[in-house]
């Protein structure tokens, strides 16, 4: 397949970025989208061109650094999939396909498609963990958990932080971000002693750096690859309401 690709080049986050446009012969549908992009550097890089920097590590789906906007969307077209996932094949022969970079304040461009999102690591660093001695796996395998509080923590624990929920949004939140990780910690009885100091510390950094409210649009679920759940934000309000209650 013959496309058409218009990407977002930018050397750094203090220089004016501008899109260029290059054309790509005899793409493989069943290359994924960033083996696509590896295509594109190679032919750049026999031509004597800078190739386009763009973030990957496991390509598996996991580790959620492959963040680009595709068309519009964060991650691309295809439902839960992350960048590294979607495959050319969602594309047709002779697309303009437009690739960009995450658009928010707190994540700055480092350059063209890299952007900034150690913001996230710091919502973390700030109450994202359990400071209690919870002992060694077999004392946590001798607490007992309801079932339905073990599926949620799993269900939450699954964000892979790629930052897709802050891109979507129009207020660039990242409010269910921060809710996947306290919805996470506060189903198991070692995570329920810090809880309440944990949400408003993680929430606190979040206005701090930059990130924007939740108006409920529901973007971020939308557009989540792991399919996390806006109830999250809901169960995020109420501890945060708490705990003002209780301070």
């Amino acid at each position: 397949m013959n496309i058409k690709l218009k990407i977002w080049r930018q050397p750094n986050a203090k220089s004016k970025g501008r899109f260029e446009t290059y054309s790509l012969t005899d793409v493989s549908s069943d290359m994924s989208f960033l083996e696509m992009l590896d295509y594109l550097n190679n032919n750049l890089i026999r031509e004597g061109k800078e190739p386009v920097a763009f973030e990957h590590d496991c390509r598996e789906g996991i580790c959620g650094s492959c963040g680009i906007y595709i068309n519009g969307r964060a991650h691309g077209p295809q439902h839960r999939t992350t960048t590294c996932e979607l495959r050319m094949r969602e594309f047709k022969d002779g697309n303009t396909i437009t690739v960009e970079p995450w658009r928010a304040a707190a994540f700055p461009v480092i350059k063209d498609l890299i952007v900034d999102r150690s913001p996230l690591d710091k919502i973390m660093q700030s109450g994202g963990f359990v400071t209690i001695n919870a002992g060694a796996a077999q004392d946590a395998n001798s607490i007992l958990v309801n079932k339905k509080n073990a599926d949620e923590a799993f269900d939450s624990a699954s964000c892979i932080g790629c930052g897709a929920c802050v891109a979507a949004c129009k207020n660039s939140s990242a409010m269910l971000f921060i809710a996947s990780k306290i919805t996470h910690l506060a189903q198991f009885p070692q995570g329920q002693v810090e809880t309440h100091q944990r949400v408003k510390a993680m929430v606190a950094k979040m206005d701090e750096l930059g990130f924007g409210g939740c108006t409920n649009t529901r973007a971020c679920e939308a557009e989540c690859p792991k399919g996390i759940s806006i109830s999250n934000i809901a169960k995020l309000n109420r501890e945060f309401f708490v705990a003002k209650l209780k301070e």
